[in-house]
C-alpha cells in the first residue's frame, strides 16, 4: 500500500473506515513523515507523538466497537497556533503569549476532533498573523519546501508547508486578508477561505476580537486536493454558539449556470505575465469541463475595498498595535505597522462608522455581479510567489508587496469566500489562480476547482528541495 501520509484525506479516511489501514498506522506515518522533513522546514512548530497517538487509538477503539468516527476517521491534522486547542499554548507567534494555554478548543478545533480528525500538530504564524512571509522571534522561521529561497506565504505559512510536504493531510489556517490563500500559492497546495459567518470562531484564551477582525477573518482548510478542501469545510463548519456571526447556510446552495467572469487585471493590476498565462490555461480548463468563461475588464470596486479593508484592521486601535509590536520587538511585524502609519493616523473622527456603511453598498454591488456571474476568476497575486523577506527589503519593496496582493486583501472586506487552486509550477516556482463567488457560495468555487485542477496534474507532497 502507498504510504499513507501520501494519500489525500478522502482516501485515507476511506482507507481507515474500512479497517484496511488504521488510525495508528497513519498517525504512526505521519509522525515519521514530520520528523524526517520538519526539521528543514519549520512548519510545525509543536507536537506531541504519545497524545497523537493517543488519539489514533481512540479512533480504532470506536471503529472495534462498530462506532462512526465521524467524516475524517483518523485523518492527521495540523491547527495553527493563533486558535486555541486545550492544553497548548495559543501564541500567534508571539513570545508575550507563549504561556496563554488553552482550557478549551475554539469551535473550528472541536469541530476537527468531533469529526475524527487525529490533531497532529501546531503550525507556525508570523507575529501577531500580519504578514505573507512566516518569522516570529518565538518560533523561528518557517521556509517553502519546494523552494527555500521564497516565501512559504503567510499569515498560515507553516500550513501551507506542512500540507506541501506531507506532514499532515489537512491544514487549518486562518485568513483575513489572504493568509489561507497565498500560502496555498506559494506552496503549491489548494487553499480555501470561507464567507464570514461560515466557519465558527472564539478564543476563549484570547481578549474579543475587534469588529475588523470580526467581520473579515476567517477560518479555512489547505490541502493537496479539492475534495479534501469539501471534506474539511463541511467538518469545520459544524454549529458552535459561541461565535454570533456563524450562520446555518447550507453547505450546497441553489442549482446556478456554469458561468465564470475571468479578469487579468483587477482595477489595472499588473499581473505578471506566468500569472496571465495561468490564468487563461485555468479558464481553459474551465471551457473544457463545459463551462462558458467571459473575459472581463471591470469588476465591483476592490481598490476601495482594500483601503476600507484596512481602515477596520490596522486603523482601528492602530496605537495599541503598535505598542504591543514594540514591546515584541518583531521586524516583521514592526515593518507592516510602519507601512500602514500614515493611513491609520490620519483617519478622520467617525471614520469607524463611514466604513461600515460604506461596506453596506460594496457587498450590494458584488452580489448583484454574482447575479450575472456565478463564479470569478481572477489572480491570487499579480506576482509568482515572492523572494523570502521581500517586504523588509526597504519601502519600495513593501510597496510592491502590497500593490500585488490587492484580490487577496479587498475580498475579505465584503465578507467573500476565495479559493486558491494550484495550476502546475514555473519551473519550480508554484503558479495558481483564485475563484470567488458570492457569499455562502464556497460550493461553487469548488465546482469550480475541481474542474480546474482534473485539468492538470494533482498537487502531491515533495520532499524539501527535492527534484
Amino acid at each position: 500500500m502507498t504510504e499513507a501520509w501520501r494519500l489525500t484525506a478522502t482516501e485515507l479516511a476511506s482507507l481507515i473506515r474500512s479497517r484496511q489501514c488504521s488510525a495508528e498506522e497513519a498517525a504512526q506515518s505521519a509522525l515519521q513523515r514530520l520528523a524526517a522533513v520538519n526539521p528543514a522546514i519549520n512548519a510545525v512548530v509543536e507536537h506531541r507523538p504519545d497524545e497523537v497517538l493517543a488519539q489514533a487509538r481512540a479512533i480504532d477503539a470506536a471503529l472495534a466497537r462498530g462506532e462512526d468516527p465521524g467524516p475524517l476517521a483518523g485523518v492527521p491534522v495540523t491547527t495553527k497556533v493563533n486558535v486555541d486547542q486545550r492544553g497548548f499554548a495559543t501564541t500567534n507567534g508571539l513570545r508575550a503569549q507563549q504561556d496563554w494555554v488553552a482550557e478549551h478548543d475554539s469551535p473550528v478545533v472541536e469541530n476537527l476532533r468531533r469529526a475524527g480528525a487525529v490533531l497532529l500538530g501546531r503550525t507556525n504564524t508570523p507575529a501577531f498573523s500580519y504578514r505573507w512571509f512566516t518569522s516570529n522571534l518565538l518560533h523561528g522561521q518557517t521556509l517553502n519546501p519546494r523552494d527555500a529561497r521564497l516565501t512559504p506565504g503567510g499569515s498560515s505559512g507553516g500550513a501551507g508547508a506542512s500540507v506541501a510536504a506531507g506532514i499532515g493531510h489537512i491544514a487549518h489556517g486562518t485568513d483575513i486578508a489572504g493568509s489561507v490563500r497565498y500560502p496555498a500559492y506559494a506552496c503549491g497546495v489548494h487553499g480555501l477561505r470561507p464567507s464570514l459567518g461560515r466557519i465558527p470562531a472564539y478564543n476563549a484564551s484570547s481578549p474579543e476580537r475587534g469588529i475588523g477582525p470580526q467581520l473579515m477573518a476567517a477560518s479555512g482548510p489547505l490541502a493537496r486536493s479539492v475534495a479534501d478542501l469539501r471534506l474539511a469545510l463541511q467538518v469545520m463548519a459544524a454549529p458552535d454558539a459561541r461565535d454570533p456571526w456563524w450562520v446555518p447556510a447550507p453547505l450546497q446552495g441553489p442549482a446556478a449556470p456554469l458561468r465564470a467572469a475571468l479578469c487579468l487585471r483587477p482595477e489595472g493590476l499588473a499581473t505578471q505575465p506566468e500569472v496571465v498565462a495561468a490564468l487563461l490555461d485555468a479558464a481553459e480548463r474551465l471551457r473544457s469541463a463545459g463551462w462558458q468563461v467571459d473575459e472581463i475588464d471591470t469588476l465591483p470596486p476592490l481598490r476601495e475595498a482594500v483601503r476600507l479593508q484596512m481602515r477596520l484592521w490596522l486603523g482601528e486601535g492602530y496605537a495599541a498595535q503598535v505598542a504591543a509590536a514594540e514591546r515584541e520587538g518583531d521586524p516583521g511585524a514592526l515593518t507592516a505597522l510602519a507601512g500602514y502609519r500614515a493611513v491609520a493616523e490620519g483617519l478622520p473622527p467617525g471614520s469607524l462608522s463611514d466604513t461600515l456603511t460604506r461596506r453596506a453598498t460594496l457587498v450590494r454591488l458584488w452580489q448583484l455581479f454574482f447575479e450575472r456571474y456565478p463564479v470569478l476568476l481572477l489572480p491570487v497575486s499579480a506576482e509568482l510567489p515572492f523572494a523570502n523577506d521581500l517586504d523588509l527589503q526597504g519601502e519600495a519593496a513593501y510597496a510592491r508587496v502590497w500593490e500585488a496582493q490587492l484580490t487577496q486583501i479587498g475580498l475579505p472586506f465584503m465578507g467573500l469566500p476565495g479559493l486558491t487552486v494550484s495550476t502546475g509550477l514555473v519551473g519550480r516556482t508554484p503558479v495558481g489562480v483564485q475563484l470567488t463567488a458570492s457569499r455562502f457560495r464556497e460550493d461553487l468555487c469548488l465546482l469550480a476547482g475541481e474542474a480546474i485542477e482534473a485539468g492538470g496534474t494533482p498537487s502531491a507532497p515533495v520532499d524539501p528541495w527535492g527534484p
